[in-house]
């Protein structure tokens, strides 16, 4: 089936005045789409791969140009096809226009270029191994104390720093580095199959270009030494257990000149025996007696920094009730204030009454009317409405 070839500047959708260079931009990136390598056993994708080279090759030549614009394609069928009529006889035609717009590298290089990362060309994994170590990991458990107050805590961690002998080389000396036999120092091979040039990380120097003749007697090749490093970490007010601290440039030592990783500090907080944590908040149950909660009074609670606070407890308090103490909690460990501290009181029912307590009791309850609690008689009502024969 024949199809109809477009106008050479829609082809490449560029404007009838484009520039050299915006109409070599508009072919890489249209030939990059639908280059056969990109799309095996399409063929409409083949069919446009042919018409996008064609446009190009017309365009990119100045005379040509001039020509398809003074008396379009039949001006260049000759001199731009070599007489064989209008678009390219072959696939290797169009190939070799692809090749050519992009420097002359294969076409599985091209495509290495612009669609890995950092986008080296062949050799570049050689010249410019920089690789960052490794990062380290350590748990470290504190105090609830230390949590609310902040704390500095020296780690002692074990980690890969680069050899001081060889500074990181793995060679014995300057003179036993040698550029790789195999890949001449480009850090990779090549194969050629049919029209494209195939590349690959050269199998003996794992593309770095280089080889070791002899290694470091004290890293034994590896650039790098295991050492103890004595670290100090400042653990901020306010962390709570999972969060984790960064500490730049105490992991591992990087490969070929590439910075160290980082140390990574995970908390984990210890429970406290009498205090809960809720976010920044603090929460802390207080037990009362009975006549305490009925008369109120006045009492003294810890606080998380060491000191004390005295709270009010009101006439009438019940059971679950929640006093705050603004400002008495965790700080935020971003800087963004302070939680409260929240009291939760209990009534404590007394048990084990003496008989002289138990009478008391009795005067007391006789004594007490609805208007003694909190919600009168309503709740019993409701209880005999329900229960009452309609």
């Amino acid at each position: 089936m024949q199809h109809a070839m477009a106008d050479y500047y829609d082809t490449l959708g560029i404007a009838k005045d484009a520039t050299p260079e915006e109409i070599k931009k508009a072919y890489r990136k249209k030939a990059l789409k639908f280059h056969p390598d990109k799309n095996p056993g399409d063929s409409d994708a083949a069919r446009k791969f042919k018409e996008i080279s064609e446009a190009y090759e017309v365009l990119s030549n100045k005379d040509k140009r001039r020509m398809y614009d003074q008396y379009g394609k039949a001006g260049v069928d000759g001199a731009a096809m070599g007489g064989g009529g209008p678009g390219f006889s072959s696939m290797d035609e169009a190939l070799r226009t692809f090749m050519g717009a992009f420097g002359g590298m294969g076409s599985d290089n091209i495509f290495d270029s612009f669609f890995t990362a950092g986008g080296m060309g062949p050799g570049a994994a050689g010249r410019a191994h920089r690789q960052q170590g490794a990062s380290k990991r350590v748990n470290i458990t504190i105090s609830f104390e230390e949590a609310a107050k902040g704390v500095d805590k020296e780690l002692v961690i074990s980690t890969n720093v680069t050899c001081h002998t060889c500074q990181g080389s793995g060679a014995a000396s300057s003179k036993s580095i040698q550029s790789c036999p195999r890949c001449q120092g480009q850090g990779q091979v090549f194969e050629q199959r049919g029209f494209f040039s195939m590349s690959m990380t050269c199998p003996e120097c794992h593309g770095e270009g280089q080889v070791i003749k002899e290694p470091c007697g004290t890293c034994r090749g590896q650039g790098v030494t295991k050492e103890k490093q004595h670290v100090k970490v400042h653990i901020p007010p306010g962390v709570d257990s999972g969060m984790r601290l960064r500490v730049s440039g105490y992991g591992d030592a990087g490969f070929g000149g590439g910075p160290p990783g980082d140390l990574y500090v995970f908390i984990n907080v210890e429970p406290h025996e009498i205090f809960e944590r809720s976010g920044d908040d603090v929460i802390l149950d207080l037990p009362i007696s009975f006549p305490e909660a009925a008369l109120g009074c006045k009492k003294e609670v810890p606080s998380v920094t060491g000191h004390t606070c005295r709270i009010s407890i009101p006439e009438g308090t019940q059971n679950g009730r929640t006093l705050r103490v603004r400002g008495e909690g965790f700080p935020n460990v971003h800087g963004s204030g302070k939680g409260d501290l929240l009291v939760r009181v209990f009534v404590e029912t007394p048990t084990k009454l003496s008989a002289e307590q138990k009478e008391m009791l009795k005067e007391f309850g006789k004594l007490q009317g609805p208007a003694n609690l909190p919600k009168g008689n309503s709740f019993i009502d409701k209880i005999k409405d329900f229960f009452s024969p309609s």
